[in-house]
């Protein structure tokens, strides 16, 4: 009997010693515990190797950073880049552009990387979005993240109007803290100001939660109500420093540069960055798309393109006023295309607008259909240009983010517009009087042809008096009348050279003529 315990403790203590074996072979440590090597140091454990790429995202937030970002990152993973740290530094931009950022980070990459949102400066309003969107939240010290509420373009937000915005972008937010595991109240504060959060200590787990102030827990045995604390009143809008988002949960860590950001991550996640992160930032035909679609640059452009129509129609032949409209237009449109507004389908409807215009002014006499037609279809064209949709969609905005944007660029085409009129005419009342742009526009004044001098005046002019065409008249050219050459301008008739032509109208030095009657012997 006494030999049976023997045996079995024996057999016990084997048992111990052998798992007590497999353990420390399994931490890679020797059974004796001796630390492994021979001077009894700890072999460092193998790291898992990574490459990491950051995107930067700084300015305004457009469907231009849309295309740029998802450009930059699919070249990054193409190139083996596990982690994507997405430098943000921006105060926001389009609520749309931001939400397609955010579905891209959540929806797509984030099942493919990990996504990492390291704040720079700011990450304000839909910066916040974008932030928020990445799996991991890391702020540079002394930096803000928040104030996300919505607000339109020359115009304020009431009632119904503003909940359907901030709710569609409270779901964003909410949809973020599913998703990457931020405190939903907290987000939601940053975008609505009627919410109350306060934070609470769960003395079970002793960690801090957050609730609305609707939503408050009442069990005293699992909460420290006493003490709660107000993090964010309902007459204010959430915004958090880099240190004050870190106390809540909603920034992973806070460091001191874009070192520091991997140097963190290797040391959570037991990885090693092989080879310098990859800077990625926006090329320069993209940000030459961007600014080329700002409401400043757009303004110009049009106004531009305008004053050369107004001014090509003015002067005989085809000169630079022509050439600089259809530039202007070629980068209107352009850069519309690039932007994701506009479709081939708008795009056609502009040029042929255009086409239908030029007919009318160059071939059929008169103004009618094609003139009228030529019109509706560029304004279509513009207008629809304005709005974000399908070849097979009409271009309506279907919500206050598309009105947005419709409003900024009816603003811009209006601003072009008013700036088109007062600069047609300044040009009509004092170019002519320059001797440098005298031959520009339509004048009595000018250079000769043919070695013939031009009349400085229309002065003894009078309607009816008769002349020759010496350049043809589409509908702007010049003629002859007695000794002088002068400017003149048919009612859109085209007027062969040598054709016979009479007065029919003066303004001031704007000289109307039509062609001739044959006058018949008596």
């Amino acid at each position: 009997m006494v030999f049976m315990r023997v045996l079995g403790r024996f057999i016990l203590l084997l048992c111990l010693a052998a798992t007590v074996a497999m353990g420390a072979q399994e931490a890679n440590l020797p059974a004796d515990g001796s630390g492994g090597g021979s001077d009894g140091t700890v072999p460092a454990r193998e790291l898992v190797q990574a490459k990491g790429a950051v995107v930067v995202c700084e300015g305004m937030i457009d469907d231009g950073l849309f295309q740029s970002i998802r450009r930059r990152a699919e070249s990054a993973i193409a190139g083996g880049a596990g982690y994507l740290v997405f430098e943000i530094s921006t105060y926001g931009g389009a609520v749309e552009a931001a939400d397609d950022i955010a579905k891209y980070l959540i929806l797509d990459l984030g099942k493919r990387v990990r996504t990492v949102a390291y704040v720079s400066t700011e990450a304000i309003s839909a910066g916040a979005l974008i932030s928020v969107s990445c799996q991991d939240i890391v702020m540079l010290a002394n930096t803000t993240i928040g104030a996300c509420a919505p607000i339109a373009l020359g115009a304020e937000l009431k009632g119904v109007e503003r909940e359907k915005v901030e709710s569609f972008i409270r779901a964003a937010f909410m949809r973020a803290a599913e998703a990457n595991g931020y405190p939903e109240a907290l987000l939601k504060a940053m975008v609505t100001m009627q919410i109350e959060v306060y934070r609470v200590r769960n003395t079970a787990t002793g960690h801090w939660e957050f609730f609305e102030g609707d939503g408050l827990p009442r069990d005293p045995n699992t909460y420290d109500l006493e003490n709660k604390e107000l993090i964010c009143a309902d007459d204010e809008i959430l915004t958090l420093t880099a240190s004050q988002a870190k106390e809540h949960g909603v920034a992973r860590a806070v460091v001191a540069g874009r070192d520091e950001v991997f140097a963190f991550l290797a040391d959570r996640d037991g990885v090693e960055f092989v080879g310098e992160p990859a800077v990625l930032r926006t090329t320069w035909s993209e940000e030459m798309v961007r600014w080329l679609n700002s409401p400043v640059v757009m303004s110009v452009l049009v106004m531009v393109a305008l004053l050369g129509v107004y001014l090509e129609l003015s002067t005989p032949g085809v000169g630079l006023p022509g050439l600089a409209a259809v530039v202007c237009l070629a980068v209107i449109i352009g850069s519309k295309y690039l932007h994701g507004l506009a479709n081939w389908v708008e795009v056609a409807v502009l040029l042929v607008g255009i086409v239908l215009l030029l007919v009318e002014v160059l071939v059929l006499p008169g103004f009618g259909i094609a003139g009228t037609l030529g019109i509706a279809c560029i304004l279509a064209g513009l207008l629809g240009m304005l709005v974000k949709n399908a070849p097979g969609e009409l271009p309506i905005p279907r919500g206050p983010e598309d009105w947005n944007v419709f409003a900024a660029g009816v603003l811009s085409l209006a601003a072009g517009f008013a700036g088109f009129v007062v600069l047609a005419m300044l040009s009509a009342r004092f170019l002519p009087r320059m001797r440098l742009f005298s031959g520009l526009l339509l004048t009595a004044g000018g250079a000769g042809v043919a070695g013939q001098s031009v009349g400085a005046s229309t002065a003894g002019m009078k309607v009816g008096d008769r002349g020759v065409v010496v350049s043809t008249l589409h509908p702007v050219g010049r003629a002859r009348f007695g000794e002088r050459i002068m400017d003149v301008v048919t009612q859109a008739d085209i007027v062969e050279k040598g054709a016979a032509v009479e007065v029919d109208e003066i303004h001031g030095n704007r000289v109307v003529v039509k062609v001739a009657k044959v006058k018949q012997d008596t």
